[in-house]
Order: C-alpha cells, then sequence, then structure tokens
C-alpha cells in the first residue's frame, strides 16, 4: 500500500492549525489521523498535536489493535485521554483558553477497516473509481439538515455552517462516532475542512482518478488547486492508495 500525506496553511490564515500522521505498526496495520484545531493564540495547533501526538505515540507502542471491539475500544479510551489533556492545557497555560479540535481517523488491518469521527474533518474511501464519503460532520448545519430544517440547497452557503456540535476539549466527556467499512476498497482519504470547503466531491475524485499522477502529486494537486480557489483554510490530508495485493488480503 502507498500512502502520503501532507498540510499546508492555505492562502488566509496567517499559520497552520491542522496535524496530520499515517503510521503503520509492526502488524502491518495502519493508523490515518486528521485533527483541524480551533482556539484563539495558536491554541488551535496545540489542540490538534495533542490529539496526533498521543494518539500516534499509543500505537507505536502496541505491536496489535486486536479484534475489531479490542480496536474500537482502544480508539475511545484513548480519545478520552486526549479529551482530558486538552482540558487541561488551559490549566497551565490560561491564554489558551477554549481551545480544541476535530479529529477523523481510520484503522486497517488485515482483518477490517474502521473510521472514527468527530467534527467535522472528512474520512472517505475510493471504490470503483467513485469517492464515497464514511463519516458524518457533528455541525449545526448538519444537524439542521437531518432534521428538515433546512434544504442541502441552504446548507451549502449556510452562514452558521462551520459551527460544531462536537468536538474534542469541548465537553468532560467525548466519544467517537465509529463505522465500520468493507475492506475491498481502493484508497482511504482523511481530510479537513478545508479541502472539502473549496473542492467538490467530483473535482476531488477526478483527481484521485488522474492514472499519470502518482500518489504524492495527486495530494499535491488537491492542494494546489484548493489554494487556487481562495485557500481559505488550512488544507490537510491523509491518502492511502491500495495496491491490487492489498485488496486481496
Amino acid at each position: 500500500m502507498k500512502t502520503f500525506y501532507l498540510t499546508d496553511a492555505g492562502k488566509v490564515r496567517d499559520h497552520n492549525e491542522d496535524s496530520v500522521t499515517i503510521l503503520k505498526n509492526a502488524s502491518n496495520e495502519y493508523l490515518l489521523i486528521v485533527a483541524d484545531g480551533m482556539g484563539g493564540h495558536r491554541a488551535g495547533e496545540v489542540a490538534s498535536s495533542i490529539a496526533v501526538a498521543h494518539l500516534g505515540t499509543r500505537f507505536q507502542e502496541i505491536s496489535s489493535v486486536g479484534s475489531k471491539l479490542d480496536a474500537v475500544n482502544w480508539l475511545n479510551d484513548n480519545i478520552n485521554e486526549i479529551n482530558k489533556m486538552i482540558l487541561d492545557y488551559p490549566k497551565e497555560f490560561p491564554e489558551a483558553s477554549g481551545l480544541g479540535t476535530t479529529l477523523v481517523v481510520a484503522l486497517l488491518t488485515e482483518e477490517f477497516l474502521i473510521f472514527g469521527n468527530i467534527g467535522d474533518s472528512t474520512g472517505y474511501v475510493m471504490k470503483n473509481n467513485k469517492l464515497l464519503k464514511v463519516t458524518k460532520e457533528h455541525t449545526l448545519v448538519n444537524f439542521l439538515l437531518s432534521v428538515g430544517e433546512i434544504t442541502e440547497e441552504e446548507a451549502l452557503n449556510h452562514p452558521k455552517r462551520n459551527v460544531l456540535m462536537k468536538a474534542l476539549g469541548a465537553t468532560e466527556v467525548c466519544e467517537l462516532d465509529i463505522f465500520d467499512v468493507e475492506r475491498n476498497v481502493e484508497g482511504i482519504m482523511l481530510c479537513s475542512d478545508g479541502l472539502t470547503n473549496m473542492l467538490s466531491k467530483e473535482q476531488i475524485e477526478k483527481v484521485l482518478n488522474d492514472k499519470e499522477l502518482n500518489i504524492e502529486e495527486k495530494v499535491k494537486k488537491l492542494i494546489r488547486k484548493s489554494n487556487a480557489r481562495g485557500g481559505t483554510d488550512n488544507i490537510t490530508i491523509a491518502y492511502a492508495e491500495f495496491e491490487s495485493e492489498d485488496i486481496s488480503l
């Protein structure tokens, strides 16, 4: 399997509050993570880096995540630890009050593929050359859409479309939404909303299907296109591309 990740500040923000990594452990299990931080005095980048660094360190400390149930429990146990770390941070650094972060993860083993998310960073799979959305954003607009208060057209340009309903560091108790996905896919992509606010699903799909580009070129082109359309936020992508022998495992 080929993997590549990249983050970019974009064209408007003066610093980058996103964090990202892709890791592989001794059992050939893969963990992809994207976090989009928030908070004044650069606290957002602290929150996102806490999330990615802690989860990454814990992943590298174990030889395997075990069964699917073990993996879900492992994720949520670590999410609770991260949430507490973010909540405790302003006790030592009061200027960072209000920090928090979104988080989207994908955990791939030879037996299963699961996604987890909190906030509005998004997880996708590529299957039959189609980009399929896996996760659901915890935003006010998504909630209003789900209860029929607004239409999909109204949601696209809603003035409060970036208001989050859930994030790490927002409440004492935090739990990921977990999505169990068939493993026979061609790719896994995680991204912050800096990508999806600039490019449509079809535009992203077209780049990922470009056979002339290698995996690094695809990710870089997506970021370049997002910046060309305004780059109003930090842009972060973690992408894993399966080869035929991976899919048959």
